[in-house]
């Protein structure tokens, strides 16, 4: 899993699945983290879908989360903004299975 943490920041690369059957955060063969979720890929569901579900898992407001990068792909750079950032790496390293 590569979490990159400066300052108050945690920015990440996120694959995500639309149209999954149950939602949940795993790391792919090559480390990747990947969420499932259940909204579709159209008119934005599945970015909100991705910062609602993180926001929820880290215990952080809506706010503190967006995308940097890949609005339009399934590839996301994300950044987390928190007061602890190390906790926030801990937090991801915990929910994080490890996936197919």
């Amino acid at each position: 899993m590569n979490l990159r943490v400066e300052r108050n920041t945690v920015t990440f690369w996120l694959r995500a699945k639309p149209r999954s059957s149950r939602e949940r955060l795993t790391i792919d063969g090559s480390g990747e983290l990947r969420l499932e979720i259940h909204a579709a890929a159209t008119e934005g569901k599945a970015n909100e879908a991705c910062v609602e579900f993180l926001a929820c898992a880290l215990h952080l407001p809506k706010s503190s989360i967006s995308i940097v990068s890949g609005e339009r792909s399934k590839r996301k750079l994300m950044r987390v903004v928190a007061t602890d950032p190390q906790q926030v790496v801990s937090r991801l390293q915990a929910l994080a299975e490890p996936g197919k």
